[in-house]
Formats: C-alpha cells, sequence, structure tokens
C-alpha cells in the first residue's frame, strides 16, 4: 500500500532520504551518477592541455554541478526534523563541503580542485544497493578504532619520542652544513621517513656509525608499523559480527539508521517511521 504523505516535507524527506522507496531509490542513483561525473571533470580540468581548450565548460560544468548539490543541500536541511542534527552530521559535513570549493574559488583560484572531496558522498552506494553486510562490517571497523584510541594515542606518543632522540642522535652523528642533516629538525623528518619505511632517499647518512644507527632504526620501523594493526584487529575479533535484519530507513528526527524491517517507530529515539 503506498505509503500517505502529510506534508511536502514528509515527501521531500522520502524521495532525498530513503533509500527503500522507488523514488528515494531513483534519487540516490542519479545523486550518485551526478557526483561521479562532477569528480571526472575535476579530474579532467587538472589536465593542461585539457584546461586551456575546453576549461570554461569545464568551469560552467563545475557550477552546473555545484548549483544541484546546493539546492539538494537545502532540501536535505528542509526536510529533516532536526536541521542541526543533520548539518553537524559526518554526511552533512561531507555534503556542505562538496559545495564549497567551487565558491572559495571565486576568492581563492584554484581551490575548485578540493572538489575531489564529493568522492566521499559515494559512500552512500552501500545505502542505495541494500548492502547492509557492508555497513554492518564498517560499523564494526569504526568500533574497533574507537575502542583503541587510548592504545594508539600512547603507541603514537612513544613513536613521536623515538623520533625526536633518533633526529637528535642523527644530527649529533652526522650533522653538518653539507651532510643534510642541518638541524634537529631536519634530523626528525628523516627519522620518521626511515621508521615508516618509507626511504625517500633525499638524506642519508654518510657516516659508518650513522649507516649503523640507520640500519637500526629500519629494523625497529618494521615493528613499529605492526603494533597498531594488532591493537586493532584484536578488538575487532572482539567485536560481535552476528547478522543483523535490518533496513536502511532513516530516522527523520535523530537521522539514523539500522531499524528493524517490521519497525512503526525509531527504535533510538521513538519517533515515527
Amino acid at each position: 500500500m503506498p505509503k500517505h504523505y502529510s506534508s511536502l516535507k514528509e515527501r521531500v524527506h522520502d524521495i532525498i532520504f530513503e533509500a527503500d522507496t522507488p523514488a528515494g531509490k531513483a534519487f540516490d542513483v542519479v545523486l550518485l551518477v551526478a557526483i561521479s561525473l562532477s569528480v571526472f571533470v575535476v579530474v579532467l580540468e587538472s589536465i593542461e592541455g585539457l584546461h586551456q581548450q575546453y576549461g570554461w565548460a569545464f568551469t560552467a560544468a563545475e557550477w552546473i554541478f555545484t548549483v544541484l548539490f546546493t539546492i539538494e543541500y537545502l532540501l536535505r536541511i528542509y526536510s529533516v526534523a532536526r536541521p542541526i542534527r543533520y548539518v553537524t552530521s559526518f554526511y552533512g559535513i561531507i555534503d556542505l563541503l562538496a559545495t564549497l570549493p567551487t565558491y572559495l574559488s571565486i576568492f581563492f583560484p584554484g581551490s575548485q580542485y578540493l572538489l575531489t572531496i564529493r568522492v566521499l558522498r559515494l559512500l552512500r552506494i552501500f545505502r542505495v544497493f541494500k548492502i547492509t553486510r557492508y555497513l554492518q562490517e564498517s560499523n564494526i571497523l569504526v568500533k574497533a578504532l574507537i575502542n583503541s584510541r587510548i592504545k594508539i594515542s600512547i603507541f603514537m606518543f612513544a613513536v613521536l619520542m623515538i623520533v625526536l632522540i633518533a633526529g637528535s642522535a642523527m644530527y649529533f652523528i652526522e650533522g653538518g652544513a653539507n651532510s643534510g642533516f642541518s638541524n634537529i629538525p631536519q634530523g626528525m623528518y628523516w627519522a620518521i621517513v626511515t621508521v615508516t619505511t618509507v626511504g625517500y632517499g633525499d638524506i642519508a647518512p654518510a657516516t659508518v656509525v650513522g649507516r649503523m644507527f640507520a640500519a637500526v632504526l629500519m629494523i625497529l620501523g618494521y615493528a613499529i608499523i605492526a603494533v597498531p594493526t594488532g591493537i586493532v584487529s584484536a578488538e575487532m575479533a572482539k567485536a560481535d559480527i552476528t547478522p543483523e535484519n535490518v533496513t536502511t530507513q532513516h530516522c527523520p528526527n535523530c537521522l539514523r539508521e539500522g531499524h528493524d524491517r517490521d519497525a512503526s517507530h525509531c527504535k533510538f529515539c521513538g519517533h515515527h517511521l
């Protein structure tokens, strides 16, 4: 039976936020296509030859997409019960950032290339095609990262101390105007590149002692990289991965998803769905 709408606001909300209705799914598919095309335009514009030849077309396309996304953003604010909650939510912030670079380019030329942040809006593809399994797994990953934040913070503090000590030591060992290690910050930069096993090679020790010290730091780097992976993996192992029989239905009041298929009210705030 078709859903009865008591107001235009509810109708707009169902079209823009819901993925379980034909109109809502069609809107989301069109939105995903528009997002992909807008990012593609920005990427093409960064190619100098194409920019010189078709710069006016790229600029026009960027403004068309920006105006459309701005209207969509304003409609999202209009259709929810608590606009501030949407504006300050993850998707609300991403939706806002997806429109700002074009307007900023008026005052700061070149900032339109930041429009590639729109690609984050493609995360809605999980809702559109009802890939609830992957939504649940992503929630588990986020929860594991949150539960690991204290351990990882302590670990990062320890890494910063190692970098400071290693940078200072290398400045003492290799220090000199022509060595590249002209000060402690330069030594710290080299230590970060070495510990993370990136190895740019723009700065390298020349003395035997310096190379021996670098070798120890390189080996230490492998152990350091493994630590945060183990911390997060341990938290993920504790998570409950039992599949949930939930839908992507969106609460217009608290903006949360994950409701049971037969639910008529939001299980988080009690608002009518």
